[in-house]
């Protein structure tokens, strides 16, 4: 569980930044005559969608250690692989 919340806040905080830095970068304006209020809300609003789609994914792997919808954490040698 404590692999989970740690993968859930570094996922968070990702979107957080990433957020943040898109917005600045479609507005275009200075750092000084940006609406800080907007840009800040906005990017907090998709750190609780980033948040809430990690807490959806709880229980759909089968060792619940990341926050993935998928379970990318299967050895390559159980991977099948078909190109052979």
């Amino acid at each position: 569980m404590k692999t989970f919340v740690i993968d859930m806040i570094e996922r968070a905080i990702r979107t957080f930044a990433q957020s943040l830095i898109a917005i600045l970068a479609v507005g275009a304006t200075d750092i000084i005559h940006v609406n800080w209020i907007s840009a800040l809300s906005t990017a907090l609003l998709a750190t609780v969608i980033s948040l809430l789609t990690s807490l959806s994914s709880l229980g759909l792997t089968a060792n619940n250690q990341n926050a993935s919808i998928i379970d990318a954490t299967t050895p390559n040698s159980e991977v099948k692989n078909d190109n052979s």
